[in-house]
């Protein structure tokens, strides 16, 4: 019989115990206190988002990064969240009719298909596969290559624009989505150089770079214990200082951040970063102009969480600490119940120069596929696993059907002692099907 109690390693969100819930309550409290901030937090708010948090996320961005330009509040529009800004950066700089191809690393984050099929461009994402440097640029490079030359099957029966010109806007050839840093799921890293290379295809091919910065907070190793990038600058970065700087005054990259993984996803706030023309435009998206700035209250709360630097301190005294320990253990338990079963698994904070984020990810024995395991752990230990096929790219495998034997484990979610017991179930589960199959 299955144990009573689930755990869930599939799902991606801060625990309980690390939420800010008492310095939030202060936060309403003191905004909802002032008449000034509840006159502006109640009105639908200007395009680009309260100012004041715009200011201060501007400001706090460039204290963080290493080696960033200082960032002024014009680079700054506020979000609903990293996956709310996708569907926004998409209704304003993509056209599906002219628009040709997404591309994405592959594996990649599963729930962000749906966004793009709903912007018009289902059947038409590709996968690029990754490497320990994280997306591999020179093969993208050769397949845009290849799809300008007319070498890939791009079937245009539609009209030349679905969309009227907009003087604040501009409409991208193509769209390049990755998560640089503590990619989600593999947990890789992209190196310097791939993130220059990067934006140099993207301005080669007049491609928009959507870059998800969201666990870019959630770093720590035995090189950069404390920084936010490890010394990477961030995509977004390059684009502004590279060969001169943008080719246009829209750049070629949008850093899309959010709070979700630092205060909690129900606070629906996040932000996104690009040159000053970029953000004015993705601030006239037809949702915002309608609905107002998004999450105009909540913004005003998570900026008394800036305005004292309480973020800093939560991110380095609480958030980190506690990523950096239930890393450890999550992988210390694979290690100790799983290694003498041929599980393997990346990154291992005790072997890399930086690890972070949020997900370990794990290699089955080869006589074992993901999608059993997910099955008989749930069946039988009512444990709650991610299977590896789910991140592929709709439409083909760039990793050669590596995915069939992957798990994706959060050690975020779940409390400590349960990250053990988790492994220790996924280990009875795995040893069950290895003696079966014999």
């Amino acid at each position: 019989m299955a144990p009573a109690t689930q755990i869930d390693l599939f799902q991606g969100w801060p625990a309980t115990a690390m939420l800010p819930v008492e310095r939030l309550k202060q936060a309403a409290n003191n905004a909802l206190s002032n008449k000034a901030i509840i006159t502006e937090g109640f009105a639908y708010g200007p395009d680009e988002g309260h100012f004041p948090l715009r200011k201060n996320i501007a400001e706090w961005l460039s204290r963080s990064y290493i080696r960033a330009q200082p960032i002024s509040a014009e680079r700054i529009c506020i979000t609903g969240g990293a996956s709310q800004n996708l569907a926004c950066v998409l209704q304003v700089f993509t056209d599906p009719a002219q628009t040709q191809m997404v591309w994405l690393v592959d594996p990649t984050y599963h729930l962000v298909f749906r966004v793009f099929e709903d912007a018009g461009f289902s059947g038409r994402m590709r996968g690029i596969p990754e490497d320990g440097e994280g997306m591999d640029v020179a093969a993208l490079e050769v397949a845009l290559d290849a799809f300008d030359r007319g070498s890939l099957d791009f079937q245009d029966g539609r009209e030349k624009t679905c969309k009227p010109d907009r003087p604040y806007r501009k409409i991208y050839k193509h769209v390049i989505y990755c998560v640089p840093s503590f990619s989600n799921p593999s947990g890789t890293m992209m190196s310097q150089s791939r993130r220059e290379a990067l934006v140099r295809v993207a301005r080669k091919h007049n491609a928009l770079v959507i870059a998800d910065d969201v666990y870019d907070f959630m770093s720590w190793g035995t090189t950069h214990p404390t920084n936010p990038v490890s010394g990477q600058l961030r995509l977004v970065d390059i684009d502004r200082v590279i060969d001169g700087g943008p080719e246009d005054r829209f750049g070629n990259v949008v850093s899309n951040g959010s709070f979700s993984k630092l205060i909690g996803p129900g606070c629906r706030v996040g932000w996104a970063e690009g040159t000053k023309d970029f953000i004015y435009g993705l601030s006239q998206a037809g949702s915002t102009r309608s609905g107002g700035a998004p999450s105009q209250l909540m913004s005003t709360f998570i900026n008394e969480l800036l305005e004292d630097n309480f973020l800093t301190r939560h991110i380095t005294d609480t958030l980190v600490p506690e990523g950096q320990r239930r890393h450890c253990i999550l992988s210390s338990a694979i290690k100790t119940q799983l290694g003498n079963l041929g599980v393997s698994f990346t990154p291992d904070p005790e072997t890399s120069p930086v690890a972070g984020g949020y997900y370990i990810w794990l290699q089955l024995p080869a006589a074992l596929t993901a999608t059993q395991v997910c099955r008989e752990a749930l069946e039988m230990q009512n444990l709650v696993l991610g299977g590896g096929e789910i991140f592929a790219v709709p439409g083909g495998n760039a990793l050669g059907g590596d995915l069939h034997r992957r798990l994706r484990l959060c050690f975020m979610r779940e409390d400590e002692g349960r990250l053990v017991e988790g492994v220790e179930r996924l280990g009875l589960v795995i040893q069950s099907m290895l003696t079966n199959n014999k």
